[in-house]
């Protein structure tokens, strides 16, 4: 995985809108390289840049899949409900209510 490919990463997911969620396999999808996993490497690497909110980015499922990599566990969900999005037990509730999709971008 090439800086170029953790950049693009970092720009798709620093264009998800505070208090809207996507996925990793959303992410792969529009830059159509790379596999969620990749997206879930790629975001890694940002956890320490504040100007990257990896913490929009969740499982297919809603699950706060990536919170054990923030510097405590609760980072994730108190950004996300900082935002108005509601979590419980880990997982977003009204998933399909908050998700964004990249693919929102080509229709402006």
């Amino acid at each position: 995985m090439g800086a170029a490919y953790i950049e693009q990463v970092h720009d798709v997911t620093r264009l998800v809108p505070p208090g809207r969620v996507t996925t990793y396999g959303a992410i792969a999808d529009f830059l159509t390289l790379g596999s969620a996993r990749m997206v879930g490497w790629a975001l890694f690497n940002s956890l320490t840049a504040d100007d990257v909110p990896a913490h929009r980015v969740v499982n297919r499922k809603g699950e706060l899949s990536g919170r054990k990599y923030f510097r405590t566990p609760d980072v994730m969900q108190s950004r996300l409900e900082a935002e108005g999005v509601v979590v419980i037990d880990d997982r977003v509730v009204d998933f399909e209510r908050v998700f964004w999709s990249p693919t929102e971008l080509l229709d402006q």
